[in-house]
């Protein structure tokens, strides 16, 4: 082969790369296999998947002409031989036997004979852009050959030239080439599917020597730079490194992210790959972990939401930020993920953790800027450990591409380990044939993506932006302030671009009342508009409803839908309720053996829908979660105030039941020019909780209550006026 030089930044392959080359090098070879022979973790793990592959590879290879859609035999078959074909050729690294490398080869070689004679997809979408040979969509052909051309940089020294020719030229070059130029709108596309295609064609290019597919995939097919891995680096991160389409998609596109950058780390060290935008990369695989909750992504946009830190694309991430950095915070989720990565970075996480290395792990409470710049809202995660473990996660950020949801200024609360106050996620059930082939289901966007699904204000029953994705792309929220300190988070949130003519302001404080050992989790929702409206405020939560403070009529022989579009058709409507002036509370019981009373101050004007998903669902696609609405018609301005009071104890095995009333015995709220001051009493315990919402707090500011005076420092200031 021909070695042609790179162009770009002066950078040049050598003439015939050592192998393996990519993630793996010799070097690493070198000392893992020392590593075999010896105790420890590292061993453990080779000889594990040591005798998985020995089982697999005693089975005939099986490569079946593709048929079916995600989650379908053929679909997963295809799966399982790259990721055993990498498997073997890691195998083969270290044992240096031979059966290994024939194994991967004999796979490659049917899947050379094959390869030159398949058509698109029968399965692929109808005027589809991006389908593929092997599977329905060209996105899961990128992740073949990902996995692929590191099995075949693995075995290459172990091939004859012959065997190598065939392969290069029937199956590996031409899925290269029909990824990029032979579908530039995804290869040059800023999005995850072009990131995992670029990673496919720039590792290739390592391999098989070829610098110019090195060069298009780091600047687009022309070179431009208007696309490309750099450029989506440049845009699909944030400078703290969050990824535009959030957390379940920021550890799916972590892999080919972290895995052609290391390559390009190995292969040009000068490029500093992982220097770019102030080490964007490792902020990424930082980010990633903070945006999780016990062990789980937190489930914003299109999200499974089962996914967690344990995700092989995160094990991947810290085996190699953990490489560079050394920081032994990353050990600690190391120990977690239960998973040792054989490669070169994954022998040095085995030995610190072998040594004891491991130092815990902070998770942080983050404004989490959105947008390249940083400049288009933010995620805001907030934090506390004054009750156990609590989380609020408030999400004044952009829209998020195609797989984001019509949900500014949602929220969603977390204690005890579960979620509370929750967010639907995706409606999907990935990889299940029998449920639309594994795909999104129609009702991900006639439900999931609709604001009504969310926790956040409903205008008139239409969702934010018309649920028009280009539109939600093109206006993002603003993020007037967030302060952590103390006294607890407070985040304050704004877009009046949702609906024509009215603003949206919300503003959160998760408060520390250490005290009593409590949270309380306040909600300031401001909508203004010159035009009357209905504004709807949905609360959706995990558990039983146990009791509410006013009467409610329940429907018991027959279920309406709450509406006829835009998600309100996918709500039956439960029961409903006019509180009268004051105090509205509504109890519930979650499975974590907690009661959550969520207390709402009224004017007499709100209704509240008590609402459970499932309404024109024919094919029971939809999980049967429950929630309530808050509704108020006919007006113009509205302030939803509530407070969410965490409380008690059910304990069924061994038959007791603590606290399961609320405690709140009062609620006001007044404001003092630039600061809304609200007092609670709790168990007879009193609290001044002062809010500024001037976006800027440069010194002191003094409020009043009850003819005494008290200076708040910053956004948030809790004050207790008695001890009980």
């Amino acid at each position: 082969m021909t070695l042609v030089a790179a162009v770009t930044l002066g950078c040049a392959l050598p003439v015939r790369a050592t192998h393996p080359n990519l993630v793996i090098t010799q070097s690493d070879v070198e000392l893992m296999r020392e590593a075999v022979g010896t105790e420890g973790r590292f061993a453990q793990a080779y000889q594990t998947l040591k005798n998985t592959v020995d089982q697999q590879i005693a089975l005939p290879i099986t490569v079946p002409v593709p048929k079916d859609g995600g989650g379908g035999y053929t679909h997963e078959r295809h799966k399982k031989n790259y990721q055993l074909m990498f498997n073997a050729g890691m195998v083969y690294q270290l044992s240096q036997d031979d059966k290994y490398a024939d194994f991967v080869k004999d796979m490659l070689l049917v899947y050379a004979d094959l390869y030159p004679t398949l058509p698109l997809h029968p399965e692929r979408r109808v005027n589809s852009q991006n389908p593929g040979k092997f599977f329905w969509q060209s996105l899961n052909e990128a992740v073949w050959l990902v996995y692929t051309i590191q099995a075949y940089d693995l075995v290459i020294n172990a091939l004859s030239e012959e065997e190598q020719n065939v392969i290069e030229t029937q199956l590996l070059k031409p899925v290269a080439t029909f990824l990029s130029s032979g579908q530039p709108s995804t290869f040059n596309k800023v999005h995850n599917h072009g990131t995992w295609a670029t990673a496919g064609v720039g590792m290739a290019g390592y391999v098989l020597d070829e610098p110019e597919w090195v060069e298009i995939a780091l600047y687009d097919l022309e070179k431009s730079g208007k696309g490309g891995f750099i450029r989506q680096l440049d845009e699909l991160f944030s400078p703290q490194g969050y990824y535009n389409e959030g957390p379940y998609y920021q550890r799916y596109a972590l892999f080919p992210f972290v895995t052609f950058a290391k390559a390009i780390e190995n292969n040009e060290p000068e490029r500093g790959i992982f220097e770019h935008r102030d080490g964007v990369l490792l902020k990424a695989i930082d980010t990633t972990i903070q945006l999780s909750y016990n062990g789980l992504f937190f489930p914003i946009n299109d999200a499974i939401k089962t996914k967690g830190i344990d995700t092989i694309e995160l094990v991947h991430g810290v085996t190699i930020a953990y490489g560079l950095t050394k920081d032994t915070g990353f050990l600690d989720i190391a120990e977690q993920q239960n998973q040792i990565i054989l490669s070169g970075d994954g022998l040095r996480v085995a030995n610190a953790l072998d040594a004891g290395k491991a130092t815990p792990y902070t998770f942080d409470s983050v404004a989490f800027g959105d947008g390249k710049d940083g400049d288009e809202g933010a995620l805001v995660v907030m934090r506390s450990q004054v009750a156990g473990d609590q989380a609020v996660l408030f999400k004044p950020a952009a829209q998020g591409l195609g797989h984001g949801h019509f949900d500014k200024l949602t929220w969603q609360f977390y204690d005890n380990g579960s979620e509370i106050i929750s967010d639907y996620g995706a409606a999907r059930f990935l990889n299940v044939e029998a449920k639309y082939g594994g795909r999104y289901l129609p009702e991900n966007n006639t439900y999931a993506k609709q604001t009504v699904s969310h926790n956040t204000v409903v205008v008139d029953e239409t969702s934010h932006f018309d649920a028009r994705v280009s539109v939600g792309n093109a206006n993002a929220p603003t993020l007037n302030f967030f302060e952590s300190s103390g006294h607890g988070v407070v985040s304050s949130g704004e877009i009046s671009t949702a609906y024509e003519g009215v603003t949206l302001e919300r503003t959160l404080a998760l408060v520390n009342l250490p005290e009593m050992e409590r949270t309380i989790t306040l909600d300031l929702f401001e909508v203004t508009s010159d035009d009357e409206h209905q504004y709807d405020l949905p609360l959706h939560y995990q558990g039983h409803l146990i009791d509410s403070n006013f009467q409610l009529s329940a429907n018991t022989d027959q279920l309406p839908a709450l509406g006829e579009d835009n998600g309100y058709q996918h709500l039956w409507l439960r029961a409903t309720g006019t509180p009268e002036s004051g105090l509205a509370r509504v109890t519930w019981l979650s499975d974590n053996g907690r009661f959550y009373s969520q207390t709402s101050l009224v004017d007499g004007d709100e209704s509240f829908l008590f609402t459970q998903i499932g309404a024109n669902d024919p094919n029971f696609n939809l999980r049967n979660e429950n929630g309530f609405v808050r509704r108020v018609s006919g007006k113009k301005t509205h302030r939803f105030v509530s407070l969410l009071e965490p409380h008690g104890e059910y304990n069924p095995s061994k038959e007791y039941t603590l606290e399961a009333t609320s405690s709140l015995e009062s609620l006001s709220v007044t404001d003092q020019g630039s600061v809304t001051v609200v007092h609670v009493t709790l168990a007879s315990n009193e609290y001044l909780v002062a809010i500024n919402h001037a976006s800027e707090v440069s010194e002191q500011t003094q409020i009043s209550f009850q003819n005494k005076t008290y200076l708040l420092n910053g956004h948030l200031g809790v004050f207790q006026l008695n001890n009980h």
